[in-house]
């Protein structure tokens, strides 16, 4: 248990632990990585920009999550084949990746002229990859999958634009990964807050005694631009649209000097995080839109966080 003077999550030091320095091919940023545990080895999907302005995955290996291996070549570049290859056409960005039964997906941004939408691919072993489906009309980003079926379907939190109610969180559920349905909004900005502009899914939702813990990232505006930073919240193990609890206060923003100037300055934005056996978490995030950083919490703090200290309204 942290005390109330300690950082929530404690930055690694050896911070950033991947840059464009150790891509063996050339991209201007490593950034937005989804992460998972496969065979023993911390597997890292990174985004990065090339120099045309957009973007790829690429992948890395690590022995202990912290020193990471870079493949030689991508692991996800924009498809030349059908349906695909429209609506992958300006890039593919941001992945997260599940593990159900011995497949591991792959949720991941697909930009086109026709907008983002989320793409759904799988593979069992990181070395061949199976695009699945085009699984969101445009626009919407940052889909994360529960890391099992509830209630005998697939769930899924999301983030679509609406100019109505601005970026919030839903859920959907669907039978097969391919239709999705029964949506609804779960978490909405609050107002005044640190997270009044957007909020959005982050990692691959963490199972939990108490609920299932959501890393979101929530912005607010500010005269000098906008500030992204990564919150948490519990959601019910049986029926994850009931919000038990959402901590008012963020658990990390920018402040290393990589995470407050980059491609784009103040970011932090996370779209992986491990649970360790020892009830740690490695927590994952991109530093300005720019470099990799790891850090490190206790997944009880952060479970305590949204149960003691949980905001008023939303």
């Amino acid at each position: 248990m942290n005390s109330p003077m300690d950082p929530i999550v404690r930055r690694y030091a050896g911070n950033p632990i991947l840059t464009k320095a150790d891509i063996p091919y050339p991209v201007e940023t490593v950034h937005n990585a989804g992460m998972v545990k496969h065979d023993g080895h911390t597997i890292m999907l990174f985004r990065s920009h090339l120099r045309t302005g957009r973007s790829i995955i690429g992948i890395a290996e690590s022995e202990d999550g912290y020193k990471f291996n870079v493949r030689p070549e991508p692991f996800i570049t924009p498809s030349n084949d059908g349906q695909f290859a429209e609506y992958e056409e300006f890039g593919v960005e941001d992945p997260r990746i599940c593990k159900i039964g011995d497949d591991y997906l792959i949720a991941y941004s697909a930009y086109s002229r026709h907008g983002v939408r989320i793409a759904l691919a799988r593979t069992q072993d990181f070395q061949a990859i199976e695009r699945v489906s085009l699984i969101t009309q445009a626009d919407y980003r940052n889909v994360v999958i529960f890391p099992e079926k509830i209630g005998g379907r697939y769930a899924r939190l999301d983030r679509p634009h609406s100019k109505i109610s601005p970026w919030a969180i839903w859920i959907s559920y669907s039978p097969d990964l391919i239709h999705w349905g029964d949506s609804e909004v779960v978490i909405k900005p609050v107002p005044y807050h640190w997270d009044e502009m957007k909020i959005g899914p982050g990692a691959t939702p963490i199972r939990t005694d108490q609920g299932w813990l959501n890393i979101y990232h929530g912005v607010f505006e500010t005269m000098d631009g906008a500030v992204y930073r990564l919150g948490v919240a519990l959601h019910d193990l049986e029926n994850p649209a009931k919000v038990i609890g959402i901590a008012d206060e963020w658990i990390l923003q920018p402040e290393d000097p990589w995470e407050v100037t980059g491609y784009v300055h103040n970011v932090v934005f996370s779209c992986g995080a491990i649970p360790e056996p020892d009830g740690s978490l490695k927590l994952y995030w991109g530093g300005a839109d720019t470099v990799m950083c790891v850090g490190t919490a206790q997944i009880d703090d952060l479970v305590n966080l949204c149960l003691t200290k949980p905001r008023s309204s939303q």
